[in-house]
């Protein structure tokens, strides 16, 4: 609601923050459901506050496809394409069967819904890379970020209505 910054007030200012933490808040209570993906930030030991680190969602759902030592994956699904997927996950109600792996298949294909930076997808391929060899993986997004588009997402007063050009 500021074109200028000679226009800009404290109270502009502090309704601007306002509301980029209360966006914070809202995905922060969506994501509580999760179990394995629950939090980006890790805080530490009450000893080594210095050890809090930041890791993103997006690194942590692609180590969790390529980790070879991986249990059945918790907050991400395997959907079913194809007979034999389908019999394993219909026999998996009877018997002991492992179901299907996001990272069973030489093709990852990712689809970030919002947006996705280049630094992401460099992230995304260097991970998979070293972890799994061999995979081939594709990132699509509803649109590429740069520094100032996501800024400027931040600050939109109706981020589901943005202009596809951004």
């Amino acid at each position: 609601g500021c074109d200028l910054s000679l226009n800009l007030t404290s109270q502009k200012a502090t309704d601007a923050v306002d509301s980029i933490f209360r966006s914070l808040r809202d995905i922060a209570r969506v994501r509580v459901h999760m179990k394995q993906f629950n939090s980006i930030h890790n805080p530490g030991s009450n000893t080594h506050q210095a050890s809090a680190s930041y890791k993103p969602l997006l690194k942590q759902v692609v180590e969790e496809i390529c980790n070879p030592d991986r249990p059945d994956p918790v907050d991400i699904e395997h959907i079913s394409s194809g007979l034999t997927d389908l019999l394993k996950t219909g026999f998996s109600m009877f018997m002991k069967v492992n179901r299907p792996h996001p990272g069973d298949h030489p093709l990852l294909i990712i689809f970030m819904v919002g947006g996705v930076s280049v630094s992401e997808v460099k992230m995304v391929k260097d991970l998979v890379a070293t972890r799994k060899p061999g995979t081939q993986v594709i990132v699509l997004s509803s649109v590429l970020l740069t520094p100032h588009s996501a800024v400027e997402l931040l600050f939109a007063p109706d981020r589901l209505q943005l202009d596809a050009h951004i």
